[in-house]
């Protein structure tokens, strides 16, 4: 009895009630005042991990890895392996993080995209898919040869790639303004429209 009345005398000391931590939530110095400064919760922020085959390899300062790749944007390739093996098409994006190129309008992939406001319906879009770059050389449209590249210095002192069975230069200033005219031309074309 008489601890229960020092129980009693020390709540009404302390001015808690029972009703005074409905609905809120309890602070953890009440519970630990031991430990003033630690609190007793443990966070426990959700963690995705990736599969080993979807990480990205990164570098100590966790920016990833890029390859060196042999071909660049507007380059002309030919498909050397794959279910489009012997196609030809021009690169339109390249991924450096994982060897892959694009190319347009080849392997081409179905995407089914749901509607994204109320009254739209879906649809089925093709999508070009990557094509790691090892499956892929360089093409001379001229000669109708694929080959692989080759660098060489010119003598003025430019670093340029070269197909190695034809000889002939691919980083020239005039293919440069070429693609260069193109991409305006396109541009133009999708404003317009």
């Amino acid at each position: 009895m008489a601890a229960m009345a020092a129980l009693q005398s020390s709540m009404a000391a302390l001015s808690l009630s029972s009703n005074s931590f409905l609905g809120q939530r309890l602070s953890p110095t009440i519970f630990c005042p031991l430990f003033p400064g630690k609190s007793t919760e443990k966070q426990c922020p959700i963690v995705v991990r990736l599969k080993r085959w979807e990480r990205k390899k990164c570098k100590p300062n966790s920016l990833p890895i890029l390859h060196k790749i042999h071909v660049k944007i507007g380059d002309t390739v030919k498909i050397i392996s794959g279910h489009e093996k012997g196609k030809i098409g021009e690169i339109t994006r390249i991924f450096k993080h994982n060897s892959t190129v694009i190319v347009k309008d080849l392997n081409l992939k179905t995407k089914h995209m749901k509607s994204r406001e109320e009254g739209e319906p879906g649809q089925i879009v093709k999508i070009e898919g990557p094509i790691h770059s090892s499956n892929v050389m360089l093409y001379s449209k001229d000669q109708n040869v694929a080959s692989r590249v080759g660098h060489k210095v010119l003598d003025n002192g430019k670093k340029v790639r070269y197909l190695i069975k034809t000889g002939e230069i691919i980083d020239s200033t005039e293919n440069w303004k070429k693609l260069k005219e193109a991409t305006k031309k396109t541009e133009e074309a999708a404003a317009a429209a």
